[in-house]
């Protein structure tokens, strides 16, 4: 009988981030070299003592011996509200499993760490001791890290070991973003102590400081010199590049894993396993790109004189330790390349023409698919060629140093066209990757039945490089069992079982693992922080970016699902209620279109206000504020008609908006129209059976003060501080759900507002509204009232307009709506 094939878990807040790509990195490759299988669980940051358990989190509490022998635990990556203590529970509560901690020391849990307080004293050193530096300030990380907290603690010890006072003004606390980081570097200087270096805890903390280092005019290195912690691969790409502490974090991913199999295997391990960092010298510390060995300098082995390339096997085994040291690969990977290398140097002096460049090529392949960074095989070339480098006193051959000087200019330009390939595969798997995302979030956010969704699922996770999948939902109000939505093998869809299976499975029967070896990922099927629908499982391999995003388009379009059919029960209840619900419905449209009224109207830039006020007989108004990095989004529009139809329409309309431009900040309005367009002609044409249509404006601002947009409303009105009177911008699209493409009648406009510009935006309850003589309130009228209180507060613009419409008809007979936003330029 077949042994049972091990399996391990990797729990962690994410898939997608420097430091979890590189533990990731690790385990994938140590679960491969142990043939084990993996289960990648991810969710978000423990919560907070005292406050409930997000619903992303949900997936921690399904892993168990129902499928797994062991779990590896990215502790860093989920501390950051419940300390130490908060993890020690966290990992206990997988007993009797085995449970290996990266990243924070847990009592009575083997743990795997890197020498923070190593690292730290090293930077410091190196900004007092080398540079000459007496005033280094310092961003720490997150109060309840404990990787942060040693950072800290190991700032202080390297001042006082150097006789330097510890100046609080000097220090500052970020959440390891960057934005956190360029925020502490803003509070320090806002206190004005003179710093003349600054260590970071980790490197995007860094990145940020250096941006508001230089928007205060300061210079990197030439007035302060910035040194970062991690060396993630963002570091190098900065300008000027960050100087860093290297942390080994593929190798603490695979000793988790071989810790794991250890203790399985009843060996026993070490409590605390204590990892060496390295300092890695870029610009940002003025000593420039570093190309030497960390493990020797070409200086000390040059001194030795030129040894013969047949040195003795000391000699050379020294020099292999040394090329060894120079590249950071996951610990067990291409075990004896620098052996193989001489050796084929070896071969090329011998006569072997292009033997070492053909080695080099092979060996950066090789290296490339384990997760080095090529660019350090620059050093290998320094060391060496500093190595068999004629010295004094040592009998000089031109024939051989010419022809070394050939295989080392050779090496330098292999090399570099390796590092840039590898570098140009990254950037187009990102951009893909993107693409997909961008294809795949119009799709699910237009999903509004779980059929669809089935239907979404099968076209759009084999193009997003998924070969199997399951997306099971919870079946039970306690959550226990789940039931398949969809299943993938091989790249089809399968019909999926119709028994449900227990939860902490996380997939039917035999899905998860086979004869092959495999690592899977699973995600929660969420949405906010309560509704808890199920779980998706999914083929290790695809581009970490997909899964973060995957999870929240699943989760969207479940709970969009469960909308939608909630919509069209109530459409069913009220035709088979006839009179009687026609009074019900109103209330229900009241209540729909009210309460998707947005809570806050905050958008960068903005002075925001609005006012929704329903008629007697309630129509199908629709406005919406959505803020995103760098400015937002206003929507309005009007469904045609009355009644619960109207607001249902409206519904759809306001959630899909919602999601595409939550998803794409930077979309095309006109696009986003276009999407919207056809799946409410879907829905309203071919599933409700109603002819209902709307009009709809959707306006993209930016910050710097451009805004597009593009639909059918009426026209929008900006009054322009410099004038003090209204201008008409026309909106030239098409009704939405009236046709079904309306792709090439739709088309993105521009327009910008200057500083002080009132935007106003209304439906046409305000300008249709009729007096008793039955004559409209009309445009110029309104024009006229925003022009009268221009100068005033956006509050008292909007009030004056509803006012003056009150006047004129005091028993309107469509919705009024208006949305007022004065714009504020950048200071």
């Amino acid at each position: 009988m077949t042994k049972k094939r091990r399996t391990i878990a990797l729990l962690m807040d994410f898939v997608r981030g420097e430091y979890q790509s590189e533990v990731h990195f690790g385990v994938e490759r140590a679960a491969e070299a142990h043939d084990v299988n993996l289960v990648i669980a991810f969710g978000e940051t423990l919560a907070v003592p005292g406050v409930a358990e997000a619903a992303q989190n949900s997936i921690y509490h399904l892993i168990g011996p129902e499928t797994v022998d062991g779990v590896v635990v990215a502790s860093t990556t989920l501390c950051h509200h419940v300390g130490v203590e908060g993890m020690q529970r966290f990992c206990r509560s997988y007993a009797p499993l085995p449970v290996c901690s990266i990243g924070v020391g847990i009592g009575g849990v083997p743990s795997l760490v890197v020498d923070n307080a190593s690292g730290i004293e090293i930077s410091v050193g190196h900004m007092v001791d080398d540079h000459g530096r007496r005033r280094v300030a310092f961003i720490g990380g997150p109060a309840n890290n404990e990787e942060a907290e040693a950072r800290t603690r190991a700032y202080l010890r390297a001042l006082a070991a150097r006789s330097l006072p510890h100046d609080p003004e000097l220090v500052a606390f970020g959440k390891f973003t960057i934005d956190s980081g360029r925020n502490a570097m803003r509070e320090i200087l806002s206190r004005g102590v003179e710093f003349d270096a600054l260590v970071v805890a980790n490197d995007n903390m860094a990145l940020g400081a250096i941006e508001a280092l230089k928007e205060r005019g300061l210079r990197v290195p030439k007035d302060v010199l910035v040194c970062g912690f991690d060396d993630a691969v963002i570091a190098r790409f900065g300008k000027p590049s960050l100087s860093t502490i290297r942390q080994p974090i593929k190798r603490l991913g695979a000793r988790a894993v071989d810790t794991i199999v250890r203790m399985l295997d009843g060996e026993p391990v070490p409590e605390i396993s204590l990892f060496p960092v390295e300092l890695t010298l870029r610009e940002s510390c003025g000593c420039g790109m570093q190309v030497e060995s960390a493990g020797a300098p070409p200086s000390r082995a040059a001194r030795r004189g030129p040894p013969a390339l047949a040195a003795p096997r000391q000699e050379r085994e020294e020099l292999a330790r040394l090329l060894e040291q120079s590249v950071a690969i996951p610990a067990g990977s291409l075990q004896g390349w620098p052996g193989a290398l001489l050796s084929a140097l070896e071969e090329e002096l011998a006569g072997k023409e292009g033997r070492f460049l053909h080695a080099l090529e092979a060996l950066l392949d090789a290296a490339a698919r384990e997760g080095a960074l090529l660019e350090h095989f620059q050093g290998v070339i320094t060391l060496l060629r500093a190595r068999f480098l004629g010295g004094p006193g040592g009998r000089r051959d031109p024939a051989l140093e010419d022809a070394l000087e050939r295989v080392w200019h050779g090496a330098r330009i292999v090399i570099g066209s390796a590092s840039v390939r590898a570098e140009g595969r990254k950037r187009l798997n990102v951009e893909l990757a993107a693409l997909y995302l961008s294809w795949s979030a119009r799709s699910f956010a237009t999903c509004l039945s779980l059929p669809i969704l089935h239907r979404m699922m099968a076209s759009e996770l084999p193009r997003m490089q998924f070969s199997r999948a399951v997306v099971s939902l919870y079946d039970d109000a306690q959550r226990t069992t789940m039931k398949p939505l969809f299943m993938m093998e091989d790249g089809r869809e399968v019909e999926e079982p119709p028994a449900s299976f227990p939860a902490r499975q996380l997939a039917p029967e035999g899905f998860l693992f086979g004869a092959e070896r495999r690592s899977v990922i699973a995600l929660p099927v969420a949405f906010g922080d309560a509704e808890k629908f199920g779980v998706a499982v999914l083929n290790s391999g695809a581009n970490e970016m997909v899964y973060d995003a995957l999870r929240l388009q699943l989760g969207s379009a479940v709970k969009a699902a469960a909308l939608h059919w909630e919509v069209v029960r109530q459409v069913e209840l009220r035709e088979r209620l006839e009179q009687e619900k026609v009074r019900q419905e109103s209330v229900v449209a009241a209540r729909i279109q009210t309460t998707l009224v947005p809570a806050k109207l905050e958008v960068e830039g903005l002075e925001l206000c609005a006012a929704m006020k329903p008629a007697a007989e309630v129509g199908g108004d629709y406005y919406d504020v959505i803020a995103t990095p760098g400015g937002g989004w206003l929507g309005i529009g009007d469904v045609a008609g009355h009644g619960l139809a109207a607001g249902l329409v409206m519904l759809m309309i306001q959630s899909m908006v919602s999601a595409l431009a939550r998803s794409e900040p930077t979309a095309s309005p006109g696009e986003i129209v276009s999407a919207v367009n056809a799946a409410v002609y879907e829905n309203v044409r071919s599933r409700l059976k109603r002819d209902e249509h709307a009009t709809l404006l959707l306006l993209r601002y930016e910050r710097g003060g451009r805004v597009t947009f593009a639909g059918a409303h009426d026209d929008i009105l900006v009054c322009r501080a410099r004038t003090g009177r209204c201008v008409c911008v026309k909106s030239t699209g098409v009704w939405i759900g009236a046709l079904p493409v309306i792709d090439a009648m739709t088309r993105d406009s521009k327009f910008v507002l200057e500083d002080g510009d009132v935007l106003v935006l209304y439906s046409d309850g305000v300008t249709e509204a009729r007096s008793a003589h039955r004559e409209q309130f009309g445009l110029e009228r309104l024009c006229a009232a925003i022009e009268s209180a221009q100068s005033s507060p956006v509050e008292v613009i909007r009030d004056r307009i509803l006012g003056e419409v009150e006047v004129w008809c005091p028993s309107p007979d469509d919705d009024i709506t208006v949305v007022v936003a004065r714009y504020r330029a950048p200071r």
